[in-house]
């Protein structure tokens, strides 16, 4: 722990305001933080108290960058249907510091770690409908002579792609920066999604989205869709998918 982050720390600790901390980023993925990393510190304030720490929400430093947050909003932030969902993986790896709640703020945190059965399979559903339409899009384009669109759209398609693997696994989709770690320590399960063959893949797709690429990988994901029970999905698309199993 930094000096910086220890001063901060036992600052907070000594704000009866002051509910849990909860540390997140590059220091909580092992071997990720470099010279340039920050700590960033959730600070989560009760909802019926005050706190002079709220005047530091937003602050940011070399060393430190602090969310400071009511318990309410703490409860809710990066779930479904919010406007801050995007957040969510941030509390994937997150770490407890401190928790006056006689353990709820370990269990707020456990609830936004992995998806829910029921929302993973609506997250699928939902992933899987817009992934098909992308590839769709650009497949259509390469079709009818217009590469560069193709090209375009397949590099849309990637991030649906993997939202769609990673929640059917139940899993928070990582932020870009985190794919490698994410897939070098705990895979997917099956090998054709392990780091040495899914990256690849979605390299040549951002590289020049190659059609033959993305009906490998459409291949791969219908196969794992079919068989996690989101069949309906696909066949709503009817003939259309013919375009995303043939040339």
């Amino acid at each position: 722990m930094s000096d910086t982050l220890a001063a901060f720390t036992a600052r907070a600790a000594e704000d009866p305001g002051v509910v849990g901390l909860v540390l997140s980023g590059s220091q909580v993925h092992e071997g990720m933080p470099t010279v340039h990393s920050d700590h960033d510190l959730h600070v989560v304030v009760g909802d019926d108290t005050a706190s002079p720490l709220t005047e530091l929400n937003g602050f940011r430093s070399a060393h430190l960058d602090l969310v400071v947050i009511p318990l309410a909003e703490f409860r809710t932030r990066g779930m479904p249907g919010r406007p801050d969902h995007f957040a969510r993986y941030s509390y994937v790896h997150a770490e407890v510091l401190l928790d006056r709640l006689d353990g709820d703020i370990a269990r707020i945190l456990d609830e936004k770690r992995s998806l829910g059965a029921d929302e993973a399979r609506a997250a699928v559903d939902g992933w899987l409908d817009a992934y098909v339409n992308q590839t769709y899009r650009s497949l259509k384009s390469y079709r009818d002579g217009h590469p560069a669109m193709g090209h375009l759209d397949a590099a849309e398609s990637v991030p649906y792609a993997l939202e769609v693997l990673f929640a059917l696994h139940r899993r928070v989709r990582p932020y870009n920066k985190y794919l490698r770690w994410e897939l070098e320590r705990s895979p997917l399960g099956e090998r054709r999604w392990g780091v040495d063959r899914l990256l690849p893949v979605v390299e040549r797709l951002l590289a020049d989205g190659d059609p033959g690429t993305q009906r490998t990988l459409f291949t791969g994901i219908e196969e794992a869709a079919r068989k996690a029970g989101h069949g309906e999905v696909l066949d709503s698309w009817g003939t259309d998918l013919e375009l995303l199993r043939h040339p």
